[in-house]
């Protein structure tokens, strides 16, 4: 079996208040981008489709780990953990403790980055277990899905319906609404720079937005610009002046609106006609650069 988890951005994104546990509330809208991992299940090492070339493209370098559970083969963009903490194989265990699943063989093709705000690993994840669900035929439920992912990350969830979605809570309450960026013409940008979730909520004071992100959404998307905002580009941009300036070259090129997403360190913008790609990669050297039409 294969699937394609994909990324998500933020539209948006309020921290309202800090609360007793720690945790911050907040409020933001997940937005599904076709910015995707490749991600193949196997109970047989031996199959064609399986093996290492079946699904990583040629000569990219291919790492290995088995226990007696499963053979996690992954390639691609580099994962920052080591395979038994990733979320996908948290996922399978989240899987094993309720049902008995043969001995697995999971490859990876990692293409969206990490510690980006895109969720990527959140999607892993969630996919892992929406595709044991269907290739085994467990009978689980999106709602019985999205509880037991719940646990492995607040945005986790997210990706089971993979709809937009008003998020409230720490990111993990979901109102679904009725947004489409169909249409538009998505840029995404993710410089050689790691920002720390930590880092980036220390830098906050929590509070109230004068317009709700619901209001604003349902404006055209051309009004967003002065009215959209994400708490943490503030604190964020001043740490990280180059993230600052990947905005204002999107702007440069007509964004109709551009943003950071989640706590960084990606950027990405709208635009109503296609930007020219090979001109617009040249503006950030060094960076990871996605173009896609929404």
């Amino acid at each position: 079996m294969i699937c394609h988890p994909n990324a998500k951005i933020n539209l948006g994104l309020n921290v309202t208040e800090r609360r007793p546990d720690g945790y911050h509330n907040l409020e933001t809208v997940f937005y599904p981008i076709p910015l995707c991992d490749t991600l193949q299940f196997s109970t047989d090492a031996g199959t064609d489709s399986h093996r290492p070339e079946g699904i990583f493209p040629n000569g990219i370098p291919v790492q290995e780990h088995s226990t007696e559970d499963y053979t996690f083969r992954s390639g691609g963009i580099d994962i920052d953990c080591p395979p038994e903490q990733n979320l996908l194989i948290k996922g399978l265990r989240l899987i094993r403790e309720h049902y008995a699943l043969p001995h697995l063989y999971i490859s990876l093709h990692k293409q969206i980055p990490s510690g980006a705000g895109l969720g990527g690993g959140s999607s892993d994840a969630a996919h892992t277990m929406k595709s044991l669900n269907q290739m085994f035929n467990l009978g689980l439920s999106d709602n019985e899905l999205e509880e037991r992912v719940t646990g492995l990350g607040a945005d986790c969830p997210f990706f089971v319906r993979n709809r937009p979605v008003f998020a409230t809570g720490i990111g993990n309450i979901f109102t679904p609404i009725g947004l489409s960026l169909s249409g538009w013409h998505l840029v995404l940008v993710k410089p050689d720079i790691f920002v720390s979730t930590k880092e980036a909520y220390a830098r906050i004071s929590p509070r109230r937005p004068e317009t709700p992100i619901t209001d604003i959404i349902r404006r055209p998307v051309e009004e967003w610009k002065d009215l959209l905002t994400n708490d943490f580009e503030e604190g964020v941009f001043a740490l990280h002046p180059e993230i600052a300036d990947i905005k204002a070259r999107l702007y440069d090129r007509e964004a109709a609106y551009a943003s950071m997403s989640g706590s960084g360190s990606s950027v990405f913008g709208l635009f109503r006609t296609v930007p020219e790609e090979t001109d617009m990669r040249r503006l950030f050297p060094g960076s990871f650069y996605f173009q896609a039409l929404l």
